[in-house]
């Protein structure tokens, strides 16, 4: 089941890349999700993932000839990191074209930084399997802006930043738990729970365990922060 009251995708998609697509279904498979149809994102975004990476290292490449390796790895892993993509797909209006099925809709996955993330390396190997490197690379370098001259290291993941959180405030470290696994095999929900003795405990449901564990990760940062 798709999204009800999705917008005009044909006009957003002629915006976005700049003419109409030749061929609409790639990308209208690169904006599916695994819950509404078993042709979805996945195998674009595995592609896009190789093509982002090779053209953001390309550009950085270009646009800081004296760096040293690790200060460019520093720029590369901000810049093709998921919050990062997630970041670029929001701001391009991604999340009002997906096509979820009702659970993933209700369980947030318009906003989730996994699928937002995936999606925005789909949509770029849509594009490059219809026009090559050239409009790829256009592309990114429109939508990724700024951002190659302004961030220079990854965002702290959730996980880490709570591990240091512990750590810094003499606590054991975090503990995460499974507590819940749920709906069908294509669409599978975890929800965690992420305690710190002494100090508080959060829950979040995601789309893997990973995800889940991120978000809960994230709650309880919020909680400690408050």
């Amino acid at each position: 089941m798709v999204a009800s009251h999705r917008p005009d995708t044909a006009a957003w998609l002629i915006a976005l890349i700049g003419r109409a697509p030749i061929n609409p279904a790639a990308f209208e498979q690169a904006l599916t999700h695994g819950s509404a149809k078993a042709e979805n994102y996945e195998r674009l975004e595995f592609l896009g993932d190789r093509i982002l990476g090779l053209l953001i290292a390309e550009w950085l490449f270009d646009r800081f000839p004296a760096e040293p390796e690790g200060k460019l790895s520093r720029r590369f892993n901000a810049l093709v990191s998921g919050e990062t993509c997630a970041q670029v797909a929001r701001a391009a209006g991604v999340p009002a074209h997906l096509v979820l099925g009702k659970q993933a809709r209700d369980d947030g996955a318009a906003d989730s930084d996994n699928v937002l993330g995936d999606v925005m390396e789909a949509l770029i190997g849509a594009l490059y399997l219809e026009a090559g490197l050239d409009e790829a690379r256009t592309l990114v370098r429109r939508l990724w802006g700024d951002r190659v001259d302004t961030q220079t290291a990854a965002p702290r993941h959730p996980k880490s930043a709570l591990q240091e959180w512990a750590a810094s405030n003499k606590r054991k470290p975090p503990e995460y738990v499974m507590t819940d696994r749920s709906g069908p095999h294509h669409a599978l929900r975890f929800t965690v729970t992420v305690s710190i003795k002494g100090a508080g405990e959060a829950s979040a449901t995601g789309g893997s365990k990973q995800e889940a564990e991120t978000a809960a990760a994230k709650a309880l940062l919020e909680q400690l922060a408050g």
